[in-house]
């Protein structure tokens, strides 16, 4: 579903996307997937490109900062740039652990990309909207964007490459065409995809300059004590589960975030929540909802457990369900088995037509088969 309406003077909240903490692990393990960082058009390899260290950057590793910056590049590439001379830290040569300070110089020769495209698979897309310069998909859960470690197919990226062929950007190399931002695996819901470099970097700069909105649709388990809220708390890597993310106060990789949410239905031992991030945070809504005490359900990494029956709707979640003499029960149908986390809306002012506009994604069939079963057996009318 899509609206488009006349642009207001009302400044729109961003939530553009930061994925330095995915970045980081990017060698070792992309299971986790995340959002992007704006990136803009390059030079040509073998142009020096200059970056200043701002305060927020204290203390950054010199490979994850060039990471940061240059995402086209993977952190092993950058790392062999490093260590063969082709990055100065204010003229001197540094190593991919160096520490950075405000205000320093960084210097990074560009390289040539490598030349890798994800292979093309007929895999149906759901489309929101699409013109000749952009798409918004609707992205199902359990599907990677882009071919990472352990997910080389079925990704977002190859059912691009198979629909629009050549006809998508390149900014990000050609092992990401199209992808201006990401979403985890198991989130559903809408992604901005730009079919060629100068649309991208003009979203690139409207997610920049705040002006991009995205909201989800969360299930969680518990019931907020407040209507809405606004969750102000940095959060930085798990100091030993990489994986994972948490709220903390100081560390070498924290980041303000802020994530406002507004409850929109209220149960027994549920709640659906509409959630608006302010910032983009690894994990940011998930981990904001768990420290605030109603993780995302079927959450794994936050919540504690990746399923849920129908029986533990109907009765307690985590406590047993009787079965009958063949051992099976309806109750043990599994309706989620992965977190109840839903991008269900985008807003941006086309970049081309200047018009303001709205996507939205229906909410997915197992998300739906859940909250029906909430609605049914969790009303607090029923108490």
């Amino acid at each position: 579903m899509i609206e488009e309406r006349q642009p207001s003077s009302q400044e729109h909240v961003s939530d553009w996307d930061d994925d330095l903490a995915e970045m980081e692990d990017e060698a070792k393990d992309e299971q986790q997937q995340t959002s992007d960082v704006a990136v803009f058009p390059l030079g040509k390899p073998g142009d020096t490109e200059v970056r200043i260290v701002t305060p927020e950057q204290a203390g950054w590793r010199l490979d994850l900062f060039l990471v940061h910056h240059f995402p086209q590049y993977s952190r092993v590439l950058l790392r062999n740039a490093i260590q063969s001379e082709g990055v100065f830290v204010d003229g001197k040569r540094g190593k991919p652990a160096f520490r950075l300070v405000p205000g320093q110089q960084v210097e990074f020769t560009l390289l040539e990309l490598p030349r890798q495209s994800p292979i093309p698979e007929n895999i149906p897309l759901d489309v929101l909207y699409e013109d000749e310069d952009l798409a918004v998909i609707n992205k199902p859960a359990n599907m990677v964007v882009h071919p990472s470690r352990g997910h080389w197919s079925g990704t977002l990226v190859s059912a691009l490459s198979w629909r629009y062929g050549q006809e998508l950007s390149s900014v990000r190399g050609p092992g990401r065409p199209g992808v201006v931002h990401r979403l985890d695996r198991d989130t559903s819901g809408a992604i901005l995809v730009a079919k060629n470099d100068r649309i991208h970097a003009q979203l690139a700069l409207l997610f920049e300059t705040k002006q991009i909105q995205k909201e989800y649709c969360a299930i969680v388990l518990g019931t907020p004590a407040v209507d809405r809220d606004l969750i102000d708390l940095p959060i930085g890597h798990h100091p030993k589960q990489r994986e994972r993310m948490q709220v903390q106060l100081d560390g070498v990789d924290t980041k303000p975030a802020q994530t406002f949410f507004e409850v929109e239905e209220r149960f027994r031992g549920f709640s659906v929540v509409r959630a608006c991030p302010r910032t983009g945070r690894t994990h940011q809504i998930r981990v904001h909802l768990a420290h605030y005490g109603c993780p995302v359900l079927c959450d794994r990494l936050y919540g504690g457990r990746a399923t849920v029956t129908l029986g533990e709707i109907r009765g307690k979640i985590g406590m047993p369900v009787l079965k009958g003499d063949d051992g099976e029960s309806d109750g043990d149908r599994v309706l989620l088995a992965r977190q109840a986390l839903h991008a269900r809306r985008i807003s941006f002012v086309h970049p081309v037509t200047k018009k303001e506009m709205t996507v939205a994604a229906p909410l997915p069939a197992d998300m739906q088969a859940a909250l029906d079963a909430i609605r049914l057996f969790r009303s607090t009318d029923s108490e």
